[in-house]
């Protein structure tokens, strides 16, 4: 009867319980930490994150205390919280750091603002006050050896042009030799994708492949007082090309007809 009795207690022993809290904490960690590295969506991914990690705390002294049995689920709760926390931060100040960047270069960014027929750049700041009151140049239409300088330092010019060469297909191709000039204080960028090519109905395309290239502008930046040349292909039939000195202004865009 003792026995039975013990084994009876023994069998009506309560079992702790699940908490609600550590459930939902560890759900809202996860659901942070899969949204926090994503921009904007992240600025939401915080407070969910918080308010995980305050239920997480709240379950976990609880499971301490010994009122249920969810210590490890509000552990890794409280964890995914501040992870998730963490990664926004770090995320949204590398964002904010790219846009900035961004910004800066599209600030910098300008109209070419002076011409010179042996590509040395000319000092437009030096000109006397008279010359502001002449005619805008116009630089949609230069001519082959006019070097286009912008007012960041940045020298442009298109040296030769070679027609007729022959592709791997027996297309004909035409060479541009170019050459970017950094005559400005900051780092500048060159880029073959920098440059189009017109044909007679203004249609513009990109740089094409030519199986025989040589010495090709690739992309990279120039330090200030650096300067570097190289060739870009396109399919015959351009009248024009031109270059772009940023893509999100049309008031940099400069043609040479060639």
């Amino acid at each position: 009867m003792i026995g039975a009795k013990t084994m009876s207690d023994a069998t009506t022993t309560p079992q702790k319980k699940t908490s609600g809290l550590a459930v939902a904490g560890l759900v809202l960690g996860i659901l942070a930490a899969v949204t926090s590295f994503l921009p904007i969506i992240n600025n939401l991914s915080f407070f969910i994150a918080l308010v995980g990690l305050i239920l997480a705390l709240v379950a976990l002294i609880g499971a301490i205390k010994g009122k249920n049995s969810s210590k490890g689920m509000a552990i890794a709760g409280v964890i995914l919280g501040v992870v998730s926390i963490i990664v926004v931060l770090v995320t949204q100040a590398a964002y904010s750091s790219a846009l900035k960047s961004v910004s800066e270069s599209l600030d910098t960014s300008s109209a070419p603002v002076a011409v010179s027929e042996n590509s040395e750049p000319a000092a437009a700041a030096e000109e006397p006050q008279e010359a502001e009151a002449a005619p805008a140049q116009d630089f949609s239409h230069l001519a082959i050896g006019q070097a286009a300088t912008y007012e960041n330092g940045l020298t442009v010019v298109v040296n030769e042009v070679e027609h007729g060469l022959v592709n791997y297909d027996d297309s004909t191709m035409v060479r541009i030799n170019v050459t970017y000039t950094n005559n400005g204080d900051k780092k500048q960028s060159f880029n073959s994708w920098d440059w189009d090519g017109e044909d007679a109905n203004g249609a513009q395309r990109s740089t094409s492949y030519y199986s025989e290239a040589v010495d090709e502008l690739n992309s990279g930046s120039l330090a200030p007082g650096g300067t570097v040349s190289g060739n870009i292909y396109f399919d015959e039939g351009i009248v024009r090309v031109v270059y772009t000195e940023n893509m999100f202004s049309s008031d940099s865009e400069t043609g040479w007809d060639i």
